[in-house]
């Protein structure tokens, strides 16, 4: 791999890594499975692409709102499971899938293209760096302090709250923890980050598209899973950070798969690639094993 695909891998990679801090909320801390993100994903994009080409707003902006209406998304996701007793991969589902008209509304049909107007990324040629090098990083000083601010609001009393209530939600209730609320505001959340990704991929690759969003739920979990299987949690800070290694690796990982010549693998066989590596890190997980040594599982996050 050359120096400009390994910089492109982790340009994509620390963009997904918002998706893998999403998944790791809802799968690991509220105990949430949400197939929302299939949806959130593009709708993120077609706000962002939208406000920014039709409306001609400031892309910074623009990527703002694409976040709140990720979060709003995810919220309604919760709202079907607290409020109406829908089971919450179905009321996922729903959502994801009322997103997919709608998303294809907003941008008035299966896409919207963003050559030629400004994004998030035009303010960085001001640094005089060429894009391939300043994205990267950007996007990971912005994953960081999304990280960090992630970590410090999950270890105040709100976010004791939230982890209480997702590891046992019989319990956290009889503590006063009102459960259902820290459902909404967990997944609204999640799908909030999920959504910023899909703007910033959709400006990162110059277009947004309805059907951008299929198989993120995969890569998201994926991203969890190789994290945590390579680097075993016992805090806050090391689980997302270990979601963030995760979703860099799993970058490389295809990409070093898809540039393997004598393997034959193609771009459509990506998927087939995100299968096998997350087989392999449920089985390394399930061994006990880790790439640092044998013998050492994961523990639960304090």
């Amino acid at each position: 791999m050359s120096l400009y695909e390994i910089l492109g891998t982790l340009e994509t990679g620390f963009i997904f890594a918002l998706v893998a801090l999403g998944a790791y909320l809802t799968f690991k801390i509220i105990d949430f499975p949400d197939l929302t993100v299939e949806g959130s994903f593009p709708l993120g994009a077609a706000v962002a692409a939208t406000l920014i080409v039709v409306f001609e707003w400031n892309p910074i902006l623009a990527t703002l709102a694409a976040t709140v209406v990720g979060f709003f998304a995810g919220y309604l996701t919760a709202y079907l499971n607290v409020q109406f007793k829908i089971l919450h991969i179905l009321a996922g589902i729903l959502v994801a899938i009322g997103l997919y008209s709608i998303n294809l509304r907003i941008m008035a049909g299966p896409n919207k293209p963003l050559l030629g107007v400004d994004t998030v990324f035009t303010y960085l040629e001001g640094f005089g760096v060429a894009g391939y090098i300043i994205n990267p990083i950007f996007l990971g000083i912005l994953v960081l302090i999304i990280k960090l601010v992630m970590d410090k609001l999950l270890s105040t009393g709100w976010g004791i709250s939230m982890r209480a209530a997702g590891a046992n939600p019989a319990m956290a209730e009889a503590n006063s923890v009102n459960v259902g609320q820290m459902k909404l505001w967990g997944v609204g959340i999640a799908n909030g980050l999920t959504a910023l990704a899909g703007a910033l991929f959709a400006q990162v690759f110059g277009a947004a598209d309805a059907y951008m969003g299929i198989g993120v739920i995969i890569v998201g979990l994926a991203s969890v899973i190789v994290g945590m299987s390579i680097l075993p949690s016992t805090t806050i800070f090391l689980a997302t950070l270990a979601c963030i290694a995760g979703a860099i690796l799993y970058r490389l990982a295809v990409a070093v798969s898809l540039n393997a010549d004598f393997i034959g693998l193609q771009a459509s066989d990506v998927q087939l690639v995100t299968a096998v590596l997350v087989a392999i890190a449920l089985i390394a997980q399930q061994s006990g094993s880790s790439f640092f040594g044998k013998g050492k599982k994961g523990k639960k996050s304090d």
